[in-house]
């Protein structure tokens, strides 16, 4: 049996955002403070690991910095948790192409709160 793992970091930022495609509260300006999961996965290790989580802690914290205290709508043109998650993996993909690391390591998902209770997941088949 080939072993996978998977490692995580979270993080968390506020912005607002207006959903210009949908009736109800949310077409509304309003404000979350966002939670964010990302995960990355390998079946090699690396001096024994998938990748530092100082470096996956770095790299989503500049990604996050990108939306801090933003309107998101200026960066995303539908800022639904769907594609909020969508442009997080974008980046993340950049940062791992420029780290020369995506011939062992794999974006697994992002998950992304707009609350406590609501959570949006893009998870990558390996």
């Amino acid at each position: 049996m080939q072993k996978l793992w998977t490692v995580s970091v979270t993080a968390s930022f506020s912005a607002a955002h207006f959903l210009p495609n949908y009736h109800g509260k949310c077409e509304n300006l309003h404000g979350h403070n966002w939670k964010v999961e990302v995960a990355l996965s390998s079946s090699k290790l690396e001096n024994g690991m998938v990748v530092d989580f100082k470096l996956l802690k770095k790299w989503l914290k500049e990604i996050l910095n990108s939306l801090d205290h933003t309107l998101i709508n200026d960066l995303i043109e539908n800022p639904t948790a769907e594609n909020i998650a969508d442009f997080i993996s974008q980046q993340l993909e950049i940062k791992l192409k420029e780290s020369n690391l995506t011939h062992r390591v794999k974006l697994s998902f992002v998950k992304v709160w707009e609350t406590e209770g609501s959570c949006c997941s893009l998870t990558f088949k390996a």
